[in-house]
């Protein structure tokens, strides 16, 4: 199962493998308090599209169908998650306020897809 999360709400047993899927790192979180397996900076969006985006909710569709462009040519950045999936519970983490309209919510669906 895989499972998106903020990286401000604890880490619960349920999680499984955890993974920061942001290409910055979260405000006001110490490295060691984040409990991860690893930070996949380039899973997330290109610095350009992120920018781009820049959380509007109006822009969700278009950003959507731009994101999943950068996976399909990226297989290899993804594929970690993927692996980690077939093994057990996975949970991408990420800090976006929006828990509508975020990279990690889109990259869950996509890694389901794959399944």
């Amino acid at each position: 199962m895989i499972k998106t999360k903020r990286v401000y709400e604890p880490a619960e047993r349920g999680d499984g493998t955890r993974f920061l899927v942001e290409r910055l790192w979260p405000r006001g979180i110490k490295k060691e308090a984040l409990e991860m397996k690893a930070w996949l900076k380039d899973v997330a969006p290109s610095p350009e599209l992120r920018k781009w985006f820049g959380h509007d909710p109006a822009k969700w569709t278009e950003f959507q169908k731009r994101y999943r462009a950068e996976l399909k040519a990226n297989p290899e950045v993804w594929q970690p998650l993927l692996k980690a999936a077939k093994r057990g519970n996975v949970t991408l983490l990420y800090s976006a306020r929006d828990t509508e309209h975020n990279s990690a919510l889109l990259l869950k669906e996509f890694l389901e897809e794959q399944l």
